[in-house]
């Protein structure tokens, strides 16, 4: 991608949401921001119990979806890396107040529009603080487990990949 692109998002959610990608696709990041997937990987893996982008394709780069593991009907959590539900419903977010308004589906929709060349200074500050406060939950991960063992933690690993940690060879 070259140049500056006006993005405009017509899903359940969000109806004439506009923004720029003004960034190179999955370049320019923030030097303290290295994400260990990209969201094609990441739905590929299965995350999110195969829902989180179902209404989003024409958003995102049609590749992303060709191998991405999505639920047709409702949340179905066998198709998650896995196979286990790791996180906590959007309402629980929407009462902590972890969601911004331009992002209403939470970090992993920031994700996908921060690496399609998205973005928002103060916004992008406050997720990849977020983004790294998780890490520490890689760190009970190889505490508590043997290297490789995915029956060890498999809600902390699963919730590790839905933030954009490879926790597959923890």
């Amino acid at each position: 991608m070259s140049g500056i692109v006006d993005v405009v998002v017509n899903d359940l959610m969000q109806r004439s949401y506009r923004y720029t990608r003004s960034a190179p696709m999955g370049k320019c990041f923030d030097p303290g921001f290295r994400p260990e997937l990209t969201p094609e990987l990441m739905l590929q893996l299965g995350v999110f119990c195969g829902k989180y982008m179902t209404d989003c394709k024409a958003e995102f780069p049609t590749q992303w979806f060709e191998n991405a593991k999505l639920a047709i009907h409702r949340a179905d959590c066998t198709l998650n890396y896995f196979g286990v539900r790791a996180g906590s419903p959007l309402s629980v977010w929407v009462e902590k107040g972890w969601i911004h308004p331009d992002d209403p589906r939470g970090w992993f929709q920031w994700f996908c529009r921060y690496y399609s060349g998205r973005r928002m200074p103060d916004e992008d500050r406050r997720q990849i603080g977020r983004w790294k406060a998780f890490k520490r939950h890689a760190a009970q991960v190889l505490k508590h487990c043997n290297q490789g063992d995915p029956f060890c933690r498999p809600k902390q690993r699963q919730a590790l990949l839905q933030w954009a940690y490879d926790s597959r060879q923890l």
